[in-house]
């Protein structure tokens, strides 16, 4: 099979496409003929900078497929069943490649209604909104969240899974991209770069961090004890100061999940839940997946294809 992998930490040029053996499914777990892997942000984070040791290694997780074989004790599972899923994180996964194999209980049956695609960009994304505002935040009803970078891969879905739960969402995008997030559900959508969103937005009772750097700069729009979840490790020391000053503040890493999987697959079976899929490369082109990815541009999710 083919897998892409990396022998130096570095720029997209380190990622190169190799032949490998299949994998073999041990105890509790699947081999997946991959049809679509989902690149994320952490994926030319972990690229460029490590977090899984000295290369070589492969970076991927988000991952939709094809069971083709069970290991012993899977009892979740057979061969034929599409799935979708997000292996092992933070360890590696290796979803970029023809196979991968994952525990059973990191994925779940794939809906329907959605492309092989759209699913492989479900999975870390979605799992990160809904940890966040709901096994995190506990997002209730009338509540108001404000979503920024919200047509990213993240925030599109962010904003679609607070709406699921009545909320009242303030999103923030460029211009061009206001359409989009309105037609995702959000309530409001701010220009951050032609107005100062702390200036135009207030009374908010949860701040999802999707972006860097950021909550110094938004926590004035927070009501007293407002909640900030914290989804980047570089934020820590932000929400240390967030704690100080009378906001409830939280850091967050998804996990797998078969359960919010489940429930992420049943928003998108029944049509409450959408990925929308910016560009698809050929997985020989994980280089150029990665070079987009870095611009931050991008409505909705990358995704690479065997």
């Amino acid at each position: 099979m083919r897998k892409v992998i990396q022998s130096r930490l570095g720029s997209p040029e380190v990622l190169e496409t190799v032949e490998a053996e299949i994998p073999v499914p041990g105890p509790t777990e699947v081999l997946v003929a991959v049809k679509a892997a989902g690149v994320n942000p952490v994926d030319w984070k972990v690229r460029n900078g490590g977090g899984l040791g000295d290369p070589p290694f492969s970076v991927g997780w988000d991952v939709s497929g094809v069971v083709t074989e069970v290991g012993p004790g899977v009892t979740r599972f057979k061969p034929g069943d599409e799935v979708f899923g997000m292996p092992r994180f933070p360890l590696e996964a290796a979803a970029y490649a023809d196979y991968v194999t994952a525990p059973s209980r990191h994925l779940a049956l794939k809906p329907s209604a959605m492309s092989h695609a759209q699913a492989a960009g479900l999975s870390l994304a979605g799992l990160t909104g809904w940890q966040a505002l709901v096994a995190t935040a506990g997002l209730e009803a009338g509540q108001r969240v404000l979503i920024p970078a919200a047509a990213g891969g993240v925030g599109h879905l962010a904003v679609q899974i607070a709406k699921s739960r009545g909320a009242y969402v303030i999103g923030t995008a460029s211009a061009a991209k206001h359409d989009f997030v309105r037609g995702l559900g959000a309530d409001e959508v701010i220009d951050y770069q032609s107005v100062e969103v702390g200036s135009q937005v207030s009374d908010v009772d949860i701040l999802l961090a999707t972006v860097a750097g950021q909550i110094r700069e938004l926590a004035s729009t927070l009501v007293a004890g407002g909640l900030v979840v914290a989804l980047n490790g570089t934020d820590v020391e932000a929400v240390h100061w967030a704690a100080q000053n009378g906001l409830r503040a939280a850091f967050m890493l998804v996990e797998p999940d078969r359960c919010d999987l489940e429930i992420l697959a049943d928003l998108a079976g029944n049509g409450r839940l959408t990925v929308h899929v910016d560009t698809v490369f050929p997985l020989s082109e994980a280089a150029n997946a990665h070079r987009l990815g870095e611009q931050g541009r991008t409505i909705g999710k990358i995704i690479l294809v065997p």
